[in-house]
């Protein structure tokens, strides 16, 4: 669903055959969205309708990110990797399989670069080249949710009842 927050209406987008777990904004109109049907898919929300739909993960995409010039990432939490679309093409230019387990989410960090949370208890930092920068792993139990805070900081919560600041 999306809501019109000055007017409070809202539109529902159909299409998905499972769950939805992740949506992000790609763009004024655009919209992606991860699902338990294993896909990624495109939304024009002016038309109300599914202009590409992504396909190449295994299992369940956890988290869907924006990442700027027509590129989207999504992550599975039940394949362990990470997918880099093309929008424009709906072709998979990469995919990282650097997590020993599940991917859970997915942030970015400025424009360059992004970090990736998993069920091993790392985090991952990927620069602009989407290459694994380097690993965190403080967390004692599995990195839920991510959110960069500015300053190159990023904001990780875990199972381990914990929210940690990393630099």
């Amino acid at each position: 669903k999306i809501w019109n927050t000055k007017t409070g209406k809202c539109i529902t987008l159909f299409g998905h055959t499972g769950k939805v777990t992740s949506v992000c904004v790609l763009g004024d109109i655009w919209v992606a969205s991860g699902s338990e049907d294993y896909t990624v898919k495109i939304w024009n929300t002016k038309k109300k309708l599914c202009v590409l739909t992504l396909t190449g993960h295994n299992k369940v995409v956890s988290s869907v990110l924006a990442l700027g010039n027509g590129r989207l990432a999504s992550g599975s939490s039940q394949d362990n990797i990470i997918k880099i679309w093309n929008t424009r093409t709906g072709q998979c230019d990469l995919t990282l399989a650097s997590h020993c387990w599940d991917v859970y989410s997915l942030c970015a960090i400025g424009h360059n670069r992004m970090a990736s949370g998993s069920k091993d208890k790392t985090i991952k930092i990927w620069n602009s080249q989407i290459k694994s920068d380097h690993s965190k792993s403080s967390h004692n139990g599995i990195v839920r949710s991510l959110c960069f805070i500015g300053d190159g900081r990023v904001a990780s919560g875990s199972e381990d009842q914990t929210i940690k600041i990393w630099n």
